[in-house]
């Protein structure tokens, strides 16, 4: 039985300003995914021990904590390690943002203003990869059946005998006793069957 994955993904959007939280919102929207707002660095780390976030979109300039700082604070956590920043900034950024954005771990670096099209297609991709992810993971946590496994062994058990006591096995039926353990294997690993 495979374990269903929802669609929809949460993206953590943070910045200290309401318009551009609106903006980032507008943008994001038509993704169809579930939005979480946080005003400041303290306020991301805490809604990302509280849920799972696909994507974070974080503003560099913030009072308190930064953004640089948050992503380092993200990053350092085995929780949260994974997921992947993109890091926004005003138009005019210090030369070193994005350096300093790669150096903690961020995966992109976007300045404003942004383009809506390039900012939703960034985020699309992030979103796929989680999906995959999470797809991946909870396969990975499915129980193998035990009798599934002793039906694989039976039927390698039979082409093994069949080749060692027949003095010239029928080529085709072994074939076709090879394509059955393939079948039997593909369904174990969900790629058929």
């Amino acid at each position: 039985m495979t374990t269903v994955v929802p669609d929809q993904c949460s993206i953590l959007l943070v910045d200290d300003m309401e318009e551009n939280l609106v903006a980032l919102e507008a943008v994001l929207g038509p993704l169809h995914q579930k939005l979480v707002r946080a005003r400041s660095g303290e306020e991301a780390l805490k809604a990302m021990l509280r849920q799972d976030f696909a994507v974070v979109l974080l503003d560099v300039v913030m009072p308190g904590m930064d953004g640089f700082e948050t992503a380092g604070t993200i990053k350092r956590l085995d929780q949260t390690k994974d997921v992947p920043i993109i890091l926004v900034t005003g138009a005019n950024p210090e030369a070193d943002y994005a350096y300093r954005g790669y150096a903690v771990g961020a995966a992109d670096f976007l300045t404003k203003p942004i383009d809506p099209w390039m900012l939703r297609t960034k985020v699309g991709i992030f979103l796929d990869l989680y999906r995959k992810n999470q797809r991946l993971a909870a396969t990975a946590q499915e129980p193998v059946s035990g009798e599934r496994l002793a039906d694989i062994a039976q039927q390698l058990a039979r082409i093994e005998l069949l080749l060692r006591n027949t003095p010239a096995p029928d080529p085709a039926d072994i074939a076709d006793r090879v394509a059955e353990v393939a079948r039997s294997v593909d369904s174990l690993r969900g790629d058929g069957g």
